[in-house]
């Protein structure tokens, strides 16, 4: 299928970059399939494309690149909600507030973006309880991540 997208003009999306949000993201629950793509040059990035809104879409981060302490555990209901089996199936992403200059953007560790690559269901969770928030530096980060143990 083709789609317009923000960072690519008009680009061909093939089956396997499709996830599938049952619920929608927060702020926009009818967007429920985006596209993901490779930031060229860059495989830290990824770009998350809404299928259907051109204007929409987000650029996301592994955030473990840069907080390699970062960790959560899913809720069982997340679990059940993507049918994840295995935890080599999962992948996180951080959905990035992009600055100028660039390494003054942010990642947001709070609302890490999961996604079950086995049957690419993804949903963005919450983390409660957590000193996690919205706005963690991506430069520098190993000096200012914070678990709770």
């Amino acid at each position: 299928m083709n789609i317009e997208s923000v960072y690519f003009g008009e680009i061909d999306v093939k089956d396997e970059q499709l996830i599938t949000f049952e619920n929608g993201i927060p702020g926009f629950q009818t967007e429920t399939e985006f596209a993901l793509f490779d930031l060229e040059g860059n495989q830290a990035f990824k770009i998350m494309q809404s299928t259907k809104t051109t204007e929409l879409a987000f650029v996301l981060t592994n955030p473990f690149l840069i907080y390699p302490n970062y960790e959560f555990k899913l809720d069982d209901a997340t679990v059940e909600q993507l049918k994840i089996e295995k935890g080599e199936d999962v992948v996180v992403w951080a959905i990035v507030t992009v600055q100028e200059p660039f390494d003054q953007s942010t990642m947001n560790l709070s609302a890490p973006v999961v996604i079950n690559r086995a049957n690419q269901q993804a949903k963005q969770i919450s983390l409660v309880g957590t000193d996690y928030h919205t706005k963690h530096p991506i430069k520098g980060g190993e000096h200012h991540a914070r678990v709770n143990t």
